[in-house]
């Protein structure tokens, strides 16, 4: 089959193959990031005695001997006059904390749905930070996993909304041709032009505003109440995202079916009786499924990148929702630049998850093209 074939020159391609497997551990991570992450992340104060605090590296052997079992040190903190009366952590190696595995904690609902308590690790009589913790005393590895799960989320849904719009505009545009290409090609130049900032900053003023409604004239079509919850935020940023996101797409969809739709096995369908959106679907379409399907995984990055930076510059997502671009927030000041360089370990994850799908969208559509060099 055509999955098949795909699938046997993809794993043919070395760079492809790591980056899929790098992806799949960082999806993987997002959506079991409740059990994976040994606290809540949204809870602010969570370990107030080690706000700004280092990374807790486990280890298993100190100045007083090995131990079988992995342990973190306990540290003292104290303001010091030689640093300006900052916190001063001080590790102290006659203390000893061992890690422990699938402890209970923190509520949670795995998936959304599951009830859950267990947590894949955590500390006896203490607390363990992997990346250390931000200003407010919140874990930033839980952070970090759940950051990307959301990011993935919104990504998610503005993929799927832009991808559903961009098959129907660009596929009628591209199969009829003629005034009604032109009229959709002048409304697809009209979304091209609408500056996202701009319309961003109108819809977080909007929300921001206190019993605000979204509608024409007296007639409501959103009424945002009290306020707008962080899940409202949520998903207005992912539908907007979607809704400003399909034209290029649409463009490449009708481009290829405006030169593919007088080809014999076209006429030769239409001739049986196929109606047009048959003949769309099931001919026209899969004769570019390469170009599809590496617009489809490129767009994932483009998403994550437009809710990071709307997030980062306060338009998008805000505290408690844990996403890249809130957490980059915290890392402006020239303060963590210069003592707290682990606020930007979420960027490395950042980075990995976007090149992660450049890679494979290159690989998919190396192995979905016919014509490629590399077969």
């Amino acid at each position: 089959s055509q999955t098949q074939l795909i699938w046997a020159r993809f794993i043919k391609q070395r760079a492809a193959l790591i980056a899929g497997m790098v992806l799949l551990v960082l999806i993987l991570s997002g959506i079991f990031a409740p059990f994976l992450s040994p606290y809540d992340p949204t809870i602010a104060g969570r370990d107030k005695d080690y706000t700004n605090g280092a990374p807790q590296m486990p280890q298993f052997c100190d100045s007083n001997g090995c131990s079988l079992r992995p342990f973190i040190h306990g540290v003292t903190r104290e303001r010091s006059m030689a640093t300006n009366f900052r916190w001063v952590t001080t590790v102290d190696e006659d203390i000893r904390l061992p890690m422990q595995f699938f402890v209970r904690g923190d509520k949670y609902k795995l998936f959304g749905f599951i009830p859950g308590n267990v947590h894949l690790f955590g500390v006896e009589g203490g607390k363990i930070h992997l990346f250390g913790t931000d200003e407010d005393g919140q874990d930033i590895f839980s952070r970090t996993l759940h950051a990307v799960w959301t990011s993935m989320q919104v990504g998610t849904i503005g993929v799927v909304i832009a991808f559903v719009l961009a098959l129907i505009i660009g596929g009628v545009a591209g199969y009829y041709g003629g005034w009604i290409d032109s009229v959709i090609q002048m409304i697809t130049d009209a979304v091209r032009t609408v500056p996202v900032i701009p319309l961003f900053m109108a819809i977080s003023a909007i929300i921001a505003a206190e019993g605000s409604r979204i509608g024409i004239g007296d007639w409501t079509l959103v009424d945002l109440g009290p306020g707008l919850s962080s899940e409202g935020r949520f998903f207005i940023i992912s539908v907007i995202l979607g809704l400003v996101g399909w034209p290029t797409l649409a463009r490449r969809v009708r481009t290829h079916l405006l030169t593919e739709r007088n080809q014999e096995y076209v006429l030769a369908a239409q001739l049986c009786g196929a109606k047009p959106g048959h003949v769309i679907r099931r001919h026209l379409l899969p004769s570019f499924t390469s170009y599809i399907i590496v617009d489809l995984v490129i767009s994932f990055p483009y998403m994550v990148l437009s809710e990071t930076a709307l997030s980062f510059i306060g338009l998008g997502l805000k505290d408690p929702v844990s996403s890249l671009g809130v957490m980059l927030q915290k890392a402006t000041s020239a303060d963590v630049l210069l003592n707290y360089q682990w606020y930007f370990i979420p960027v490395i994850f950042f980075v990995a998850l976007v090149m992660a799908f450049v890679f494979v969208g290159d690989g998919l559509r190396d192995a979905a093209d016919p014509y490629s060099d590399s077969h």
